[in-house]
């Protein structure tokens, strides 16, 4: 699985990356703890996700 950070990121060292696997949905994990693992999202819900976040934008 291929993880990249935001490009709005302004600090690399604290944020989170996503992948987008193949299959639906969404992984996300925290660049400061890597080796834990990354938390797992079906589609429906990370594009809920993606919805609300984008109408919270000004």
């Amino acid at each position: 699985m291929e993880f990249r950070k935001s490009t709005y990121s302004a600090n690399a060292q604290a944020c989170v990356e996503v992948a987008t696997p193949a299959r639906a949905g969404a992984a996300i994990r925290d660049t400061k703890h890597r080796d834990l693992g990354a938390l797992s999202f079906p589609s429906p819900e990370w594009q809920a996700f993606l919805s609300t976040a984008q109408s919270d934008q000004p």
